[in-house]
């Protein structure tokens, strides 16, 4: 399954950063609720040594971070129909996250959608399925999960654990869309001719909904070659 994460335009009038060598920050949302979550943009330096904040327009630096998916102890949450499409994958499976990323300082990419890690599903937990203990005995477990972190947030929540070795964030972003123009000209994000072709997928990318999955082996053998999956 592939799905869209990270900071956007559509939530706080910006993208996270690629840079010229093809690496790139992963800026995750910022948090709109009420949280235990301390972190914001301004606290956190990315993989440059520079804070994240440095990336982001002004209005949008000292918000707390909304961190889904973390990729520390390999968590991502969701509710509602994301997280119902969640809830198909099973054990072994991957969930691939792309994020929209914008050049800095430089011309060599383009701004678009890249493939930026994955997790190999280790266990989905069901909270709606959930005992009272067993909520408690989770929330402690993936206490590292923003769902978490947010007070009263559990209710229908489906958290999804990757396999810490066989989970990552990527070192260069992956490029997966093109940019086209609807019937009104305006643009949008698609998957690339190439990517149509490896993957077996087409049509728009903007937003995870509908959710995109890859089930032909040849296709997902095609995957694991282009993320590097070992």
């Amino acid at each position: 399954m592939l799905l869209r994460v990270g900071i956007d335009k559509g939530t706080d009038g910006c993208l996270a950063p690629i840079f010229s060598d093809g690496t790139f920050e992963y800026i995750p949302l910022s948090e709109s609720d009420e949280t235990d979550e301390n972190r914001t943009y301004g606290s956190i330096k990315g993989c440059k040594g520079i804070c994240l904040s440095q990336y982001l327009p002004e209005k949008v630096k000292n918000r707390k971070i909304h961190f889904d998916p973390e990729f520390e102890t390999f968590t991502y949450g969701d509710k509602g129909s994301k997280a119902k499409s969640i809830l198909k994958l099973n054990k072994g499976d991957l969930l691939v996250f792309y994020a929209g990323l914008t050049p800095f300082k430089h011309k060599l990419y383009d701004e678009a959608l890249y493939i930026i890690g994955y997790f190999t599903v280790w266990e989905i937990v069901d909270f709606k399925n959930c005992s009272n203990k067993e909520k408690e005995k989770y929330s402690k477990r993936y206490f590292n999960n923003p769902h978490i972190k947010r007070k009263n947030d559990l209710d229908d929540l489906v958290i999804v654990v990757g396999d810490k070795n066989k989970s990552r964030l990527l070192d260069k972003a992956i490029l997966i869309s093109k940019k086209r123009l609807n019937k009104i000209g305006r643009t949008y994000h698609a998957v690339s001719k190439d990517m149509e072709e490896l993957l077996g997928i087409k049509g728009s990318i903007q937003r995870s909904i509908p959710p995109r999955f890859i089930e032909n082996k040849e296709y997902l053998g095609n995957l694991l070659n282009l993320i590097g999956y070992e």
